[in-house]
């Protein structure tokens, strides 16, 4: 657990004040019953008005010191958790972004979000209570057993008896609760998961009548979650009541035998009621203790679980040295390329290879299972290939850093994904600096700008979250115009016109041939009609390349082309 503090160095400063804040509250509280002590002793046993007005006064002061020294250590704390807890979900988020699509899928989505949050939530929780506790009450312990001793050495027998009991107490609880707390993160991500899918997936789930299934399965890891949190509150709500009846049994002892020496003239009253008080400091600083002790369990958990985001190397990285691919523009080139997905036996790809150049369309097609986007996630390395090189303007893109690579290439996914915002925010994440009329220019080209202009705000309309308040075929003019406002050297529509109709889509492949003559542009695409005007098609079947060749040339010569084509089309058409 102490890993994940090496990022805690530029909060020394602030910790060390709070030590001294706190050490200055504990000194205070040990010498309040000494005061006390003096007060019963001095002034009111023997009838000194004026010194029981003295020292109450000094009580008073001692009082409003401890009291001050409680209430700026508490802020210094919250605040110091809080400012580490927002710098490592950063932290973690960043190195998230970094995760290839392999690591994400590691770790799952659900659980990403339970560490970035649950997690570092209860990292937080633990940094405020323990630097109020795992200071304070170490300091007001030793001293009080310190203060105690100077007052009566016979009665710190008692606490010789009881402090022993009190910790294998706590230690027996901690052994049933440490367990359980780690398993309550694992439960909190399965309830994560099922939330998560049922709120993604709620059209598929009403469209198939499976709301009462869904239910039962979230009521299920609810009712997980539910009774292993139960267990751990018992053990805890056990904890409070057995440590009062320590408390309490213990005060009884105190006072009973303190009366015994008092009686015997071997004790004063103002001692008794000041060892009294050190007893219960005493055993308050252990409950503190303990209640830490049983957080540190949970907090150790989610530590864990966040050093594993943290240490996870992501598995595409920049080269020592990188190089730059601007001598040429839009050229793209796959030399006997071959993939592998992680722990798979068979490749996805194999021995891949073509080119291609500026003012060329090269179109991919193929059945379900074939390759098609898997070949184009390559392109920006979105996993690293196993054999053969991917060149980008002539230089093997493992040599380009990521950042460079990337600007290069318009990708739009085959699973459109907008961010809530407006629709010109969505544009503007293809390049955030481009002006309002290249805004309305990509628009215009994606077949979009009609259906934004008639939106009551226009280009200012908002997206709901995942772009819910768009149709399919919007929401994907929306994603080619983010791609164009970008003027990559690369094009990469994977499957993107699958939405749009005939008319549009033919309409849209039209303006992009005058936009991208100076790029390059790959489209994968189910429809014969996407692909067939295109200068190169290449026909995947099983990871490899089939065919090469124009729509004519490939109704001919390709058996798998022609099944495709045939599916599609009537015997004129084709």
């Amino acid at each position: 657990m102490l890993k994940i503090f090496r990022f805690f160095k530029p909060y020394l400063f602030p910790f060390f004040a709070i030590l001294l804040v706190l050490f200055g509250q504990a000194m205070a509280e040990l010498y309040l019953p000494t005061l006390m002590s003096d007060v019963v002793n001095e002034g009111m046993m023997k009838g000194n008005s004026g010194y029981i007005w003295k020292y109450g006064g000094y009580m008073l002061l001692v009082a409003l010191a401890s009291s001050s020294c409680a209430i700026l250590g508490s802020y210094l704390s919250a605040r110091v958790a809080v400012a580490f807890s927002r710098d490592l979900r950063e932290r973690v988020f960043v190195k998230a972004e970094q995760f290839a699509l392999h690591e994400f899928d590691i770790m799952g989505t659900s659980s990403m979000i339970t560490r970035t949050t649950n997690d570092i939530t209860q990292i937080q929780t633990l940094l405020v209570m323990g630097m109020r506790f795992m200071i304070y009450a170490p300091i007001l312990c030793i001293g009080g057993i310190i203060m105690a001793l100077s007052k009566d050495a016979h009665l710190t027998l008692i606490l010789a008896i009881v402090l022993p009991l009190m910790a294998l107490t706590i230690g027996g609880l901690a052994t049933f609760v440490v367990p359980l707390f780690k398993v309550m993160q694992v439960k909190l991500d399965t309830l994560n998961r099922v939330v998560r899918e049922n709120l993604i997936g709620i059209r598929v789930i009403r469209a198939f009548d499976k709301q009462r299934v869904e239910r039962k399965r979230f009521d299920e890891a609810n009712k997980d979650l539910v009774d292993t949190s139960i267990k751990v509150n018992r053990i805890m709500a056990a904890m409070q009541p057995m440590m009062m009846l320590f408390m309490n049994l213990t005060s009884v002892a105190i006072i009973w035998f303190a009366g015994i020496r008092i009686a015997d003239g071997n004790m004063e009253l103002g001692d008794m009621m000041a060892f009294l008080q050190y007893a219960m400091q005493i055993m308050f600083s252990i409950i503190m203790v303990s209640i830490m002790f049983v957080m540190i369990p949970r907090a150790q958990a989610s530590a864990v679980r966040i050093n594993e985001i943290l240490d996870l190397e992501p598995e595409i990285k920049d080269a020592e040295k990188t190089v730059a691919a601007d001598e040429q523009r839009g050229y793209l080139e796959f030399d006997n390329v071959t993939f592998y997905y992680p722990g798979a036996e068979a490749p996805a790809l194999s021995n891949i290879s073509f080119k291609t150049g500026p003012g060329e369309v090269t179109a991919i097609i193929g059945g379900t299972g074939s390759g098609k986007s898997t070949l184009i996630n390559l392109v920006p390395r979105f996993y690293d290939i196993n054999q053969g090189v991917i060149r980008v303007n002539g230089v093997d893109i493992s040599k380009l850093s990521q950042h460079h690579l990337r600007s290069k290439i318009g990708f739009v996914p085959q699973s459109v994904v907008l961010f809530s915002g407006t629709i010109k925010e969505n544009i503007l994440f293809g390049k955030k600096d481009a002006s309002m009329k290249e805004v309305i220019h990509a628009a215009k080209i994606a077949q979009a700008d009609d259906f934004i202009s008639k939106m009551q705000d226009g280009y200012e309309s908002a997206v709901s979250q995942g772009g819910t308040n768009l149709s399919g075929g919007q929401k994907q003019r929306v994603s080619i115009a983010r791609a164009l406002v970008r003027n990559p050297e690369i094009y990469i529509f994977d499957d993107s016109f699958s939405a749009l109709d005939y008319k549009t889509d033919a309409s849209l492949r039209h303006a992009l041939k005058g936009e991208t003559k100076e790029a390059t542009v790959i489209i994968v695409a189910q429809r014969v009609s996407t692909v067939k005007d295109a200068d190169r098609i290449i026909v995947l079947d099983e990871g490899k390349i089939s065919a090469v060749g124009k729509h004519y040339e490939l109704l001919k010569t390709s058996e798998v082309y022609r099944e495709i084509v045939s599916s599609q089309l009537s015997e004129e058409e084709m």
